[in-house]
């Protein structure tokens, strides 16, 4: 007969899968090494699967606790919601690991200040940073990933989200650049130099080309990367013409040795969100991680700041 599952055998589970072994989520767990191989073994049997197996030295999770890991996340953050909703967090001794699907574009400019402003308050928290690979909300839905911070809408209504800030696209070159003399260079100026594009699904095109087209116009896409870090990379030590984030331009350009300019076309303004799902919705522990996030990107604003002034006014 299967042994009855839970909440604190559900805990346990949930610590193996994090840990990979016994001794180490017996101490995450506060138990003894017994205790947690007897728990090992009633889950076992209650799951009908071995969940842990031996792979050389170490543990390897059976594709069931895979698939199982993310719901039974999801379980015990609902039941701690449950049990913590309108209780005060007490931020010096949480202890959590959070996981943050991130655009790279936003990741580059938003992951440190959130990571010290996070440690500054709650030292026994982690920040699990993982990149887009698939935007479904099933994610979200099974506890895999708690918050998304990303472009684009979402339309389903039990995922919760919030505009974060508003971006714009700027061009991107070096300093040395011939097209970096420019205050705002025109689309045929542009046209002139070849350039990098920054898609993870390898596409040459986007709103630029459209433009361009309208305007009777081509560029040169000489090499597309994976993200727009790469990207500036490139453009530092090239000379190619890059299509970055303002946000991406204005704190890295200076150190990179790049300029940027605003392009003189009317490309569309991107929306970055922060989403949820609405079991989190009023979870103390992810409400004050929402608001650490909000509060590390200060006040957004609809265009460059003060950096970009003083880059654009110093040409």
């Amino acid at each position: 007969m299967s042994d009855q599952l839970d909440l604190n055998l559900l805990r346990v589970f949930d610590a193996l899968l994090q840990e990979g072994s016994v001794t180490a989520a017996s101490e995450r767990l506060h138990l003894s090494i017994p205790a947690t191989s007897r728990a090992l073994s009633r889950l076992r049997r209650a799951m009908n699967d071995p969940i842990l197996v031996r792979a050389g030295r170490a543990m390897a999770p059976t594709p069931f606790a895979l698939r199982a890991a993310p719901r039974v996340r999801s379980l015990l953050d609902e039941a701690a919601a449950l049990i913590s909703t309108d209780r005060a967090v007490t931020l010096a001794e949480l202890k959590r690991t959070f996981t943050i699907r991130i655009n790279d574009g936003v990741a580059a400019t938003l992951v440190t200040a959130v990571v010290e402003a996070t440690a500054a308050h709650a030292p026994g928290v982690t920040l699990r940073f993982v990149s887009e690979g698939s935007e479904s909300m099933e994610a979200l839905r099974d506890g895999s990933v708690d918050l998304d911070i990303g472009a684009g809408e979402v339309s389903a209504p039990d995922i919760r989200t919030a505009v974060l800030y508003r971006e714009h696209m700027v061009g991107l070159v070096r300093a040395d650049s011939p097209l970096g003399v420019h205050r705002r260079p025109t689309l045929p100026q542009l046209c002139r130099y070849p350039h990098v594009s920054a898609s993870r699904r390898g596409r040459t095109r986007g709103p630029l080309d459209d433009a361009l087209d309208a305007a009777g116009l081509r560029r040169h896409v000489a090499a597309v990367v994976p993200t727009f870090a790469v990207a500036a990379l490139l453009v530092s030590s090239s000379s190619y013409v890059g299509l970055v984030p303002a946000r991406l331009a204005e704190q890295y350009g200076v150190t990179l040795g790049l300029r940027w300019f605003p392009i003189a076309a009317p490309l569309p303004e991107i929306e970055v969100r922060l989403l949820w799902h609405a079991r989190l919705d009023a979870d103390p522990a992810q409400r004050w991680l929402r608001d650490t996030i909000r509060d590390a990107l200060g006040e957004p604003g609809d265009g460059p700041g003060p950096m970009a002034d003083a880059l654009l006014s110093s040409v």
